[in-house]
């Protein structure tokens, strides 16, 4: 065997193990290795963390969502932390003093400053970390406070719904996080999600841990304090939030953060790869390949153009006609036909793109990944 064909092989491999197969391996696992939850509301008292840096725009609704959450009356505080907001979060945020909502005018110092801050400052036995732009469901925080009735339970992420998309390229989007939700699902019910959603996520007070300065991923850090106390990160999909999809364009630079975040979770916590993570094939098939695809695919490429005749057009072929979709996609509107094909095309090619820009967290600093995003709810 050639060293191209041996490249290809290795490549083509790793490229269908990450995509399809370890997806059904865990599909199959969960149907005959499930660990059900206890589930039992007793009431507990809870403090809500919410982070803002210049959310004006969302923030009365949010609180109004959050207060409006079916849940006993005194149980529940609500901090909200101001990280370095100029413009009118402070003015809104003290209008609902008078409903028992604290205001913490931070200085600037990222989102993991701000919920530190938080944490020194929280009183309830369960952590409730949310965002600021997403709409809660009455019930959600007391399905998510019923998962802590089971005393292996540490951590519980909700669901975030998105929105029906109005253009293909949001539809496309909007698959990718099917396609992911699925795999939380499946590890929860195994035993434990690699971590939460962000914008909806519960915990222990008495596991949570101090975030270090410039940390991309308090969704992912804080649950896998609890996974590495000995207890279980569970997803709970009738937990909801809702939001509306993201571009293309907002999703790469989100995922160019995450995936960054990824890399980061090694430095801090290098025993991911080690024995002590009873979850370490899962934890290497689910998000350590995910920062080896974009280097995955290149390798298949360029070896394939070395294969042996006929195989280097078998094998490279599709590939190139692949990215030519994707680049044709660009073109289209989105009534044309062809964009059905084209946009999930473009959408994979993107986030690989933004996989491979992630990497730069091994040279960049870790402020450089927070942007601004615009959405479209927002620009309306």
């Amino acid at each position: 065997m050639t060293l191209a064909v041996w490249l290809f092989v290795t490549a083509a491999f790793f490229i269908v193990y990450t995509l399809f197969l370890y997806p059904a391996l865990l599909a199959l696992l969960s149907r005959f290795c499930t660990r059900p939850v206890t589930r039992a509301f007793q009431p507990r008292t809870v403090t809500v963390l919410l982070p803002v840096h210049n959310g004006q725009q969302f923030l009365a609704a949010k609180l109004d969502s959050l207060l409006a959450m079916d849940y006993p009356s005194g149980a529940m505080n609500i901090l909200v932390l101001s990280d370095g907001s100029t413009d009118d979060t402070a003015a809104i945020a003290r209008q609902f003093a008078s409903r028992g909502v604290v205001f913490y005018d931070l200085p600037h110092s990222g989102k993991a400053g701000a919920l530190n801050a938080g944490l020194r400052e929280a009183t309830g036995e369960i952590l409730f970390f949310t965002d600021v732009r997403q709409q809660m469901e009455p019930l959600c925080l007391r399905r998510l406070v019923e998962c802590f009735a089971d005393p292996s339970v540490g951590a519980v992420s909700g669901e975030l719904c998105i929105r029906s998309g109005e253009t293909q390229s949001e539809v496309s989007v909007g698959l990718y996080w099917k396609y992911e939700k699925l795999i939380r699902k499946w590890l929860s019910s195994l035993d434990s999600t690699l971590g939460a959603t962000g914008c909806v996520y519960a915990m222990r007070r008495a596991l949570a841990a101090p975030l270090p300065v410039g940390c991309l991923l308090d969704d992912v850090f804080l649950p896998l304090q609890a996974f590495f106390a000995g207890y279980r990160v569970v997803f709970d999909d009738t937990a909801r939030v809702y939001d509306y999809p993201a571009s293309l364009k907002n999703e790469f630079k989100r995922k160019v953060r995450t995936l960054a975040g990824n890399y980061q979770l090694l430095f801090y916590m290098p025993r991911l790869l080690g024995p002590s993570n009873r979850l370490w094939l899962h934890f290497v098939s689910h998000k350590l390949s995910r920062l080896l695809l974009p280097f995955l695919l290149l390798l298949a490429l360029g070896a394939g153009l070395f294969l042996p005749a006929p195989w280097h057009l078998i094998c490279t072929v599709p590939q190139v006609l692949f990215y030519l979709l994707a680049w044709l996609d660009l073109g289209l509107s989105d009534k044309n036909p062809l964009k059905k094909l084209t946009s999930p095309c473009r959408t994979f090619t993107v986030l690989m793109a933004a996989s491979f820009c992630a990497s730069s967290i091994l040279f960049r600093p870790n402020a450089q990944f927070w942007v601004t995003t615009t959405h479209r709810r927002a620009d309306k």
